[in-house]
């Protein structure tokens, strides 16, 4: 019953068939290859989201442990080791977008090309 609700925010990008934006990716109202563009978009950026959402609850839930060990060598170690996962994986995800980034600014010009699909002849 919801799920039309859900469906409409899960586009993050819009289809943009007047070709204003990405160059019109459909024809007669059918998605061409140009449309992968907003696809892949969308995944990345909803993939990005799910990764802080999960690196976030990673990070509580150390503090949590931490808090609640009352003193226990164990259950320290444990949420230290959590908290410690939480804290590479957020270095990892923002290395990975920074080298994104200067790979685009110094080789792209710095138009966020290394994000948009380009098929050449389309």
């Amino acid at each position: 019953m919801f799920l039309p609700i859900f469906a409409v925010y899960a586009q993050i990008k819009e289809w943009d068939p007047t070709g204003t934006g990405n160059g019109g990716c459909m024809i007669d109202g059918v998605p061409t290859l140009k449309c992968l563009e907003v696809v892949f978009g969308n995944i990345l950026y909803i993939s990005s989201a799910f990764i802080v959402l999960v690196l976030f609850i990673m990070f509580i839930t150390g503090s949590y442990m931490y808090l609640t060990s009352f003193g226990n060598a164990e259950k320290i170690k444990k949420a230290v080791g959590t908290i410690r996962y939480a804290i590479v994986g957020f270095l990892l995800f923002l290395s990975a977008f920074l080298i994104l980034k200067t790979i685009d600014i110094l080789f792209l010009g710095g138009n966020d090309m290394i994000f948009r699909l380009n098929i050449p002849g389309s």
